[in-house]
């Protein structure tokens, strides 16, 4: 039994010798499994391409997309946390999408979440790099008060009741405007700006048509001048997605609020906005977008007015 002992020790020893390759290939195995499932997760687009969609069957989209704005964006943040910021309060109806947005900030996790209600809520989950550290430079003192945010679009039904408007007006797709709509209320928070007056803007520049392009040169929903503007899209990875609706109109509503602050007013805003800045007169165009806001202003207070009541309780109709 002791001359057994011995070898059984020695038999072990030889076995564990034998096996510690097996246990490395093992442990690395899961330490690479571990990397993929969190890449699949983080990366997963919801477009159903392969392996890296895994992430829907994971986590919900939004979770991701917070992942990508509140974590990855910390660098951002942290890097605009000495610039001067002038927010406006949201007074929405019951939110459906989560937004970050820079605030003044002390640390490197500081930021200002708001809540934005979206007629098309999966607008909020595309992976474009904000514009705010640009348009976060302009203060709102220097701003007309006519092209800060009243909060009519704030309200579903108002976003629904556009929507219906301008489907009817260009014989628009209703997905495509429902996105155009929820896209420009999404910027226009990101922006600080109203969302009817680009509304507005959009309406007259391009009557919703993404794949207008002018003589001149100016590209997409809010006509901008792609040449001229090429460094704004820089952070877009380049002018290729210069007519892509998210895009165009962050760059778009970004110009338009530097040239209102520029300005002075919003009408000398509109004036440099369409180039007639050293013009007398822009052609009606300040005219025109200032009558397609107040009809689109006029519908939304239709909108909001339309009620009924009933014990004491207001209803929608």
């Amino acid at each position: 039994m002791q001359e057994a002992q011995p070898a059984v020790l020695v038999a072990k020893e030889l076995l564990a010798h034998a096996m510690a390759p097996v246990y490395r290939v093992i442990n690395g195995i899961l330490v690479v499994s571990v990397f993929m499932v969190v890449g699949f997760w983080l990366s997963g687009n919801g477009t159903n391409a392969g392996a890296f969609d895994l992430a829907r069957f994971l986590v919900p989209d939004e979770a991701r997309h917070m992942v990508w704005i509140n974590g990855f964006g910390m660098l951002d943040q942290y890097k605009d946390s000495r610039q001067t910021v002038d927010t406006q309060a949201n007074g929405s109806d019951i939110a459906s999408v989560l937004y970050s947005k820079p605030a003044p900030a002390t640390g490197l996790i500081s930021a200002k979440q708001q809540t934005v209600a979206l007629l098309m809520p999966s607008v909020a989950q595309l992976q474009v790099k904000s514009i705010s550290h640009l348009a976060d430079r302009i203060p709102s003192s220097k701003m007309d008060p006519q092209a800060l945010d009243s909060n009519l679009m704030g309200s579903i039904h108002n976003q629904r009741a556009i929507a219906d408007f301008y489907e009817k007006k260009y014989s628009l797709d209703r997905n495509k405007i429902e996105e155009y709509v929820s896209n420009t209320v999404l910027i226009a928070k990101e922006v600080n700006i109203d969302p009817v007056l680009l509304l507005a803007v959009i309406s007259i520049e391009s009557n919703f048509n993404p794949n207008t392009k002018s003589h001149a040169g100016a590209e997409g929903l809010m006509q901008v001048m792609t040449a001229v503007h090429r460094d704004k899209y820089a952070i877009f990875g380049g002018t290729s997605d210069a007519v892509k609706p998210e895009v165009n109109i962050r760059v778009g509503a970004y110009i338009l609020k530097y040239l209102i602050a520029t300005a002075g007013s919003l009408r000398n805003g509109l004036k440099f906005y369409v180039g007639a800045a050293n013009a007398e007169d822009d052609g009606g165009y300040a005219d025109k977008v200032m009558a397609e806001r107040n009809r689109l202003i006029g519908i939304c207070q239709d909108r909001s007015n339309n009620r009924l009541s009933l014990n004491g309780k207001n209803l929608r109709s």
